[in-house]
């Protein structure tokens, strides 16, 4: 046992296997944590380099210059909408079911194209009443009008003719009977009956003599008068029912864009009440679109600065880059109690197809030109972007103090005489270190 015993036996003076197994692990582990301790330093140090010496982020606006304003101040901006200057809601003039319709909305139309036919049964079978009324009573006034026929004429001289020898006999047969009745042959009754029959046979022939008479004259000029009348009446009657079947078709009275379709095929036209779920009043609404005007309200205490034909320059928020000209066409007579605003229009000079009615408008009305800088770029930049006299233009990421020359306030900005002729890219509220040269990040570019 004795080699068993020397291996369990404690050496002095010296180390053990396991002792010199711990002091190594605790070495392996101090460079574990100096190497971490060492990567950590080097990361922020890293990062604190890369942040001091990364391009500030900058937000920046576009100078924008406008030869419109031809060197006026804009006094005023006022927002309002866009209108049309004429809005129509065509109608019908007739009652009726509707047949066909044949736009759509946003349809371009011309003047006088057909939009909407009626259902027109009814319509034509009361002008072709009309008309058979007016023949009837055409023919009735030739009639009059063209007199008595020959043959006419020549039956009421016949009869004319046969009274007169009926009246001739009766006279003879008078003649004879008086002397017989006095001589006692025939009786006081005989000569009664040949004197009646005498007198009977001379007013015969008078009233056919009238008649002759009149039949030779023709019809009185107040009854052919009356035809006439009655004829006139019945154009007036076979026009009316005429124009009534022209009316089932609608047409374009002007030409322009459709707005709004009212109506739907089966749908029933009315001219008269109009329920909200009954028949509809009118079957569409147009408008030309280039004739547009902005509706705005002026405040009362700026209605002062406004003057009518004012120049305007117009913009909407759907096309902020895009300008229009326009002029003042209309100052309402009376302003707004309620509201203490007074209602003007701008009449838009140049519209074009991205000016939609009902869009949002701002109108800047323009000042005086100003003496000797007639047609001169009108430049205005945010108060923001001016400091000391200067400003901080940005070309390639590149940040460059630039000295500019400043005129007055105005509702659009600082206006700048000289050193900036639009387009440049100028830093909103720049950095109070920026240098010279430095290189900058651009968040996004703004207008103004």
């Amino acid at each position: 046992m004795q080699p068993e015993l020397k291996s369990l036996r404690i050496q002095r003076g010296g180390e053990t296997g396991l002792e010199t197994e711990s002091r190594s692990s605790r070495w392996s582990l101090r460079w574990i944590v100096t190497g971490v301790v060492l990567l950590l330093v080097l990361g922020a140090a890293s990062m604190i380099w890369k942040r001091a010496s990364a391009a500030p982020v900058v937000d920046t606006v576009k100078v924008v210059s406008s030869q419109i304003t031809g060197g006026r101040d804009v006094v005023l901006n006022a927002t309002g909408y866009i209108v049309a200057a004429h809005k129509i809601e065509v109608a019908a003039k007739v009652v009726g079911k509707v047949a066909w319709i044949g736009v759509e909305k946003g349809d371009r139309v011309k003047e006088g194209q057909v939009l909407v036919r009626l259902e027109d049964d009814e319509y034509r079978a009361q002008l072709q009443q009309t008309r058979g009324q007016l023949e009837n009573l055409q023919a009735r006034l030739a009639e009059l009008e063209h007199g008595s026929r020959p043959e006419e004429i020549a039956t009421s001289q016949a009869n004319l003719n046969q009274a007169k020898a009926d009246l001739e006999n009766a006279r003879v047969t008078l003649e004879r009977t008086g002397p017989l009745t006095r001589e006692g042959v025939l009786s006081k009754q005989a000569l009664d009956d040949a004197e009646a029959r005498h007198r009977s046979a001379i007013a015969r022939v008078d009233s056919l003599q009238k008649t002759y008479d009149l039949v030779k004259i023709g019809p009185r000029q107040e009854q052919i008068d009356a035809a006439r009348g009655a004829v006139v009446q019945a154009q007036g009657a076979a026009a009316f029912a005429a124009t009534q079947l022209s009316d089932t078709i609608i047409r374009a009275p002007v030409t322009g864009t459709i707005l709004e379709r009212a109506v739907e095929r089966g749908e029933f036209v009315t001219t008269s009440f109009v329920g909200e779920r009954g028949a509809k009043g009118y079957v569409v609404s147009l408008a030309d679109l280039n004739d547009l005007e902005v509706e705005l309200d002026i405040s009362q205490n700026d209605f002062g600065k406004l003057y009518m034909k004012q120049d305007a320059i117009l913009t909407v928020d759907a096309y902020p880059d895009k300008k229009w000209q326009g002029w003042i066409k209309e100052m309402s007579p009376e302003a707004n109690r309620q509201k203490a605003t007074v209602q003007v229009k701008v009449k838009v000079a140049n519209p074009d197809q991205f000016l939609r009615p009902e869009m949002n408008a701002t109108a800047a009305f323009l000042g005086a030109e100003q003496s000797g800088t007639p047609g001169r770029p009108s430049v205005h930049i945010p108060p923001a972007t001016l400091v000391d006299g200067h400003v901080w233009v940005v070309a390639n990421g590149v940040a460059s103090p630039r000295d500019v020359k400043t005129g007055g306030n105005t509702p659009a900005g600082i206006r700048v005489d000289d050193g900036l002729k639009g387009g440049e890219e100028l830093i909103v509220n720049p950095p109070t270190d920026l240098k010279p040269g430095a290189k900058v990040a651009v968040r996004g570019a703004q207008q103004p």
